[in-house]
């Protein structure tokens, strides 16, 4: 698996809407350096309802616009490249974002804004009591 690091680059780590880690099958179309259309069938590594990050072994351009396939449902949407990031497994990760709003692309209910997840996963920092029995 990539090794995501989301939170160092400022374009990536700015949130509009909530990240969630989920693997959606999609395919990418766009022109190639030579004018050819091309596509690259992946998945996703993480999505928000703005967009998508993604590991593609094609080579695209920030500011580049391309067409978005989610195979599970095939919708399509226009987006545009916002994020290039590091290679892995010769795979670079790719930031789309998509040109109009689309919340509904991904078919998922992604966490409020304001969730954090669970306050600490340090489990002495919960309280595990049991709630008392109600005397007779």
């Amino acid at each position: 698996m990539a090794n995501l690091n989301l939170s160092n680059d400022p374009v990536i780590s700015r949130r509009r809407s909530q990240r969630v880690i989920m693997s959606i099958p999609v395919t990418v179309k766009f022109r190639g350096v030579d004018g050819q259309e091309a596509q690259e069938t992946t998945a996703s590594l993480v999505l928000n309802a703005h967009g998508a990050l993604l590991a593609l072994a094609s080579s695209l351009q920030e500011g580049q616009t391309l067409r978005l396939v989610n195979r599970t449902t095939d919708q399509e949407q226009d987006c545009k490249v916002v994020y290039l990031g590091p290679v892995n497994g010769g795979k670079v990760q790719v930031g789309l974002e998509f040109v109009e709003p689309a919340p509904e692309f991904w078919h998922i209910t992604f966490p409020p804004e304001n969730w954090s997840g669970p306050e600490s996963s340090d489990p002495k920092s919960r309280d595990h009591k049991a709630p008392k029995p109600k005397s007779r």
